[in-house]
């Protein structure tokens, strides 16, 4: 389970409106929170868009940018929004391995400026699929 938390002027946000539960494309062009995930131990990546719609999408790379998507289990978005305050819940299927981790989130202002956030940026323009961006390191995971 993740939870993204964003704090601060949230009414100066632009948040997409709740839709039903659903696969859709191009996410981050608006407010979404992300999550990039590769195996230690094998080529490629994973990206997961969590958008505060209730939309979702995945995608499976084999190498830096070159992938598709892929079919993930609903991961039951919740949002919840307070005074200063949103918070996006999701679930993916857990992984048994080792793995780098790269936490991001694309806000977009309400007048439609975007700002991209993450642990850690590469060098120059935001890019969450640069090998660097991938700056957590879970051991493997039992269930």
């Amino acid at each position: 389970m993740l939870e993204y938390v964003l704090e601060g002027d949230i009414d100066g946000l632009r948040v997409p409106a709740t839709r039903p539960p659903r696969v859709a494309d191009k996410l981050w062009q608006h407010t979404c929170c992300e999550l990039f995930v590769a195996r230690s131990s094998q080529p490629g990546y994973r990206e997961f868009n969590f958008s505060p719609s209730g939309e979702w999408a995945a995608y499976s790379f084999t190498t830096y940018r070159e992938g598709s998507p892929m079919e993930i289990e609903a991961p039951g978005i919740q949002l919840t929004r307070d005074r200063g305050r949103l918070a996006l819940t999701a679930r993916i299927p857990a992984e048994d391995e080792a793995l780098r981790i790269g936490v991001c989130a694309v806000v977009e202002d309400a007048h439609g400026g975007i700002s991209y956030w993450a642990l850690r940026h590469a060098p120059g323009k935001p890019d969450f699929h640069h090998p660097q961006s991938f700056a957590m390191e879970l051991d493997a995971i039992w269930h």
